[in-house]
């Protein structure tokens, strides 16, 4: 069915909030590729990584760093898309995913800073976005059905 619009003055009920859900979504789906990519680096080359894995803030090896980040990765980027649409049990899901992907960044910060900050950024992005304005992803997913 086609979207109808309101004309000038009249209450749509979507708010310019919703672009801030979409936004987030789209900085989760980003936080989750990023995060893939450093668990694949973190299996296929050891070598890659600035210090060796005993170095950093949690001593596992950087097989298992890499396994963590891949689950978390793929976490994000299906949290990420279900954000997008509003429902409460992703705004949920996606607050804790997001915290802990902060946090397990925070630990692997001395292997490969540069992604880890850019992961942290996003991942605080994402928290505010979610927090504040997460609920106006209901109302578009009402107005698409309409």
């Amino acid at each position: 069915m086609a979207t109808q619009y309101a004309r000038p003055g009249e209450a749509t009920g979507l708010t310019k909030w919703v672009g801030w859900v979409l936004f987030t979504g789209v900085v989760m789906m980003v936080s989750g590729l990023i995060s893939l990519i450093q668990g694949f680096v973190a299996l296929f080359d050891d070598d890659f990584y600035l210090v060796k894995a005993e170095s950093l803030a949690i001593d596992l090896s950087y097989t298992t760093w890499g396994w963590v980040l891949v689950a978390f990765g793929v976490m994000l980027l299906g949290a990420g898309y279900a954000v997008m649409f509003g429902y409460t049990w992703a705004r949920f899901l996606a607050l804790i995913v997001v915290f802990v992907h902060a946090m397990i960044n925070m630990t692997f910060l001395a292997s490969y800073p540069i992604w880890s900050i850019i992961a942290i950024a996003l991942d605080l992005i994402a928290i505010y976005a979610i927090a504040v304005h997460g609920a106006e992803g209901k109302l578009l997913r009402r107005s698409e059905r309409e």
